[in-house]
């Protein structure tokens, strides 16, 4: 019988799990599209959407539903300061998944996840705000 095979192991612990969908659910917060194997996209997609679901709702406990779904407290921050309010009007469907080939190393199919309306200029801001840092100070 096939019950409880609702969602991919990925050949990871439950705890490995959770820690990966933790980092790259913060991940695409942040970046707003990320590339990854089409399987962790596949899985990734309801977590980041009832994530933003949260935000949307904006109360305290939300927030701390969130939190306790996220590593980083700056990732808390941008999905109730930006995503949520930018989607309060979309009835779900937060993220798209595309298809990016297969990976050179083991032909595993690869994906781009990203976010619905997305910020073009939220990918790599971190990088160029540090290096911006980096050049003021020297």
């Amino acid at each position: 019988m096939n019950h409880g095979a609702g969602y991919r192991r990925l050949n990871r612990t439950a705890e490995h799990r959770k820690a990966l969908f933790a980092n790259m659910s913060g991940a695409l917060i942040e970046h707003e599209q990320i590339k990854t194997t089409l399987p962790k996209a596949k899985e990734l997609r309801p977590i980041v959407e009832k994530l933003i679901t949260l935000a949307k709702r904006g109360d305290l406990h939300a927030r701390r539903q969130a939190a306790s779904g996220l590593k980083e407290d700056r990732h808390v921050e941008r999905l109730f300061a930006i995503l949520g309010p930018r989607y309060k009007d979309r009835q779900g469907g937060y993220v798209r998944i595309l298809k990016a080939g297969f990976r050179y190393g083991d032909m595993a199919p690869m994906a781009i996840i990203e976010l619905v309306d997305r910020d073009p200029e939220a990918k790599g801001a971190a990088d160029r705000a540090r290096m911006a840092a980096e050049d003021a100070e020297s």
